[in-house]
């Protein structure tokens, strides 16, 4: 989930920023240290030399049973850390994971394994750990408050690990991961260092853990898109290792379409529709159509054909057809026509959540627009914070370092970063096929394409939300649409669409959905019979 903050780092500070300050502090002050379980993992080939200080690999397992779909589900849940090493041998980070293996498997290479990441970039897997992956699960409100502790979490009857084995990542700055020894943070703080060290791990545990031949997969939320993306081409170009299955969730791919309100016209056209179905949710329209999804066909079919070609005309086009497109985007959003003119059809989709229903005073959230708060100041331009991380951040937080002090026996004398502070992302790619050039800004639709063609087993299951405006449904479509593969590399992949916001799994349906949409993709790609 969530993009975080970093000063130079963040392209998607400006629309990222308003919501997630908020979250980072809350953070901050929840990452407690604790007393660590002694482990019963060492050092990964120990050196004759003294190890730099917290050097040395460590894990606690546990046993434990959940049930899914009926079935009583023995397992064996592994949190701890593993080292990894530069080309000399000597450490350079510590990199945290939990892990989940199902339990009488005889036969490793017929059982899946799926590595999991949240995004920031800057957050640890703590979202999709106790949202929908993992076996227990944080009971939160949906589109509401969650109220104060005691923080309560349960059985997760859709967690996946019935399907595939479950290893959730934090990567380096997150969670229990962190530079050690001749390891520094801008070794891993960038889009190619951080897929390169993600891959690192993904090697190492796959080689510690007799996975090589078992079917993997990868899932990635929000930034994590960019990291699922990147791994694809990576570990299949630079470790031999192909995968069956990516799994976006809520994705960025790309900093050209994904930001709005930087001077480029692209993002307004495809933020518009998320903006539409908002104003659809807290009935805001004067005709509001029955079904979400005809509306979302209707309102991208105007974003393409009539918004995109008015902004595209810059200031050339003339006044009567610049009335009528503000007439349409005001129509379609509850707003008021002159509100698009004086932003001369340009309005980003942080002063859009703050506009909504500011005679309320009330401000509509935008990692999941379902969600509302008081607004702070409603004389505001922009919306001053995102309700959903108040609403749900701190349950989340104190859920799970319960969970993993008191169940799963670890990390007690340790600082669990649930988000990172003072990252400098270094936001430059060296995309394949590109020559050798490194870019500026990240876009990894061209490492995704590379993978799926040189691999054709590889198949892309997409899991969007209808009220996600941290990563709006058409952006994701829009990339989905515009990568450069054959016909036959199309037919691998899935598009599956959710009635909730960036964390869908928080909406009951379509957490069921979810469930099912994934449990089906990796049943139907694992190549097992």
């Amino acid at each position: 989930m969530n993009p975080h903050h970093s000063d130079r780092a963040h392209p998607l500070l400006h629309p990222l920023l308003l919501g997630l300050v908020l979250l980072l502090t809350m953070a901050s002050a929840l990452a407690l240290p604790v007393l660590a379980q002694e482990g019963d993992g060492d050092a990964a080939g120990a050196s004759m030399e003294k190890p730099a200080e917290g050097a040395a690999a460590k894990h606690n397992s546990t046993q434990h049973a959940v049930t899914i779909d009926g079935q009583k589900i023995d397992y064996t849940a592994t949190a701890g850390w593993l080292i990894l090493k530069n080309q000399e041998g000597k450490p350079t980070a510590r990199f945290g994971y939990t892990a989940y293996t199902r339990n009488g498997v005889s036969d490793l290479s017929k059982r899946p394994v799926m590595f999991a990441f949240n995004g920031g970039p800057g957050s640890s897997s703590i979202w999709l750990h106790m949202g929908v992956l993992g076996p227990r699960r944080v009971v939160a409100t949906d589109a509401g408050h969650t109220p104060p502790p005691p923080s309560e979490r349960q059985a997760n009857e859709y967690s996946i690990i019935d399907v595939s084995d479950l290893v959730m990542i934090d990567p380096v700055g997150t969670g229990f991961s962190k530079p050690v020894g001749e390891g520094k943070g801008s070794d891993f703080w960038g889009v190619d260092q951080d897929v390169a060290s993600v891959a690192q791990f993904i090697k190492l545990y796959i080689t510690e853990n007799g996975r090589w031949a078992s079917p993997k997969y990868v899932l990635g939320e929000s930034y994590g898109g960019i990291r699922a993306a990147g791994l694809s081409w990576h570990l299949q170009s630079r470790h031999g290792m192909n995968l069956n299955g990516v799994i976006l969730v809520s994705p960025f791919l790309n900093m050209g379409s994904g930001i709005d309100g930087g001077g480029i016209d692209l993002p307004h056209v495809l933020y518009f529709p998320t903006l539409a179905a908002t104003a659809w949710y807290h009935d805001l329209l004067d005709d509001k159509p029955e079904s979400i999804e005809d509306y979302m066909t209707e309102v991208e079919s105007f974003a393409y054909q009539e918004y995109a070609p008015a902004l595209l005309a810059g200031y050339t086009i003339d006044s009567t057809r610049k009335q009528a497109v503000a007439e349409k985007l005001a129509r379609y959003t509850g707003t008021e026509p002159g509100y698009w003119l004086r932003a001369d059809l340009r309005v980003s989709h942080p002063q859009f959540l703050q506009e909504l229903q500011r005679n309320e005073r009330v401000v509509t959230g935008r990692i999941d627009s379902r969600f509302t708060g008081p607004s702070v100041n409603p004389l505001s331009e922009a919306m001053d914070y995102d309700p959903f991380f108040p609403a749900v951040g701190p349950a989340f937080t104190a859920a799970f370092l319960d969970y993993l002090h008191s169940e799963l026996k670890f990390g007690q004398d340790e600082d669990y970063r649930v988000s990172a502070f003072g990252i400098d992302w270094d936001w430059s790619h060296r995309p394949p096929g590109g020559g050798g050039w490194e870019v500026p800004w990240a876009n990894l639709r061209a490492d995704l394409a590379m993978a799926m063609t040189h691999n054709p087993g590889l198949h892309l299951l997409v899991q969007q939300g209808y009220y996600d405006l941290a990563t709006p449904l058409l952006a994701t479509k829009h990339d989905i649409e515009h990568l450069d593969i054959t016909e036959d590399a199309r037919e691998r992949i899935r598009m599956a669409y959710y009635e909730a916001g960036h964390m869908m799994y928080l909406h009951q349906p379509s957490l069921e959905k979810y469930r099912d949409d994934l449990a089906s993709f990796v049943r139907d790609t694992d190549r097992v019979d």
